[in-house]
């Protein structure tokens, strides 16, 4: 992503609305994918992953369709992060996405991360879904969340 002026934001102003309590199918949708470390579940390094993949992104001229980034926590010391493009990038390490989703949007603060989590959980089950794999999408950075006055999360759930 490009440095913007101070008049400008470097995340677009994101509607709730597009993608609570949706259900969606991806086929074989795009992304390129890098490891954060984490501690109990708190990231390390995120700022520096998310640098050097937005990079590879721009050097290859691609784009971030809807600025998608799931994380994927693997354990108390390791994330995935998966940033959507738009074509395979050399030199990252690309993989697919297919199958059916859902997703809910949640407003507020990392610490709500837990509540959030089981909130989903009943979400989905009251649905009658059995989820598999389970994304967060952090979608604006802390400068941006600031200036919209607005934190969303949304949590995306694989499911058969």
């Amino acid at each position: 992503m490009e440095n913007k002026s101070q008049n400008q934001q470097c995340c677009p102003e994101f509607n709730p609305s597009l993608w609570d309590d949706k259900l969606f199918g991806w086929d074989n949708k795009k992304f390129i994918t890098d490891k954060v470390f984490t501690l109990f579940y708190i990231p390390l390094n995120f700022g520096s992953v998310m640098t050097r993949i937005t990079k590879k992104v721009k050097d290859s001229g691609a784009l971030n369709p809807d600025y998608l980034c799931l994380s994927e926590h693997r354990s108390k010391w390791s994330m995935n992060l998966l940033l959507a493009v738009d074509k395979e990038i050399p030199g990252a390490e690309n993989v697919t996405l297919s199958g059916k989703y859902i997703s809910k949007t949640y407003e507020g603060g990392f610490e709500k991360t837990g509540e959030w989590t089981k909130d989903f959980d009943s979400f989905v089950k009251n649905k009658g879904l059995d989820i598999k794999n389970m994304y967060m999408w952090y979608t604006t950075c802390p400068k941006c969340a600031k200036k919209y006055g607005k934190n969303y999360v949304v949590l995306i759930g694989k499911y058969e």
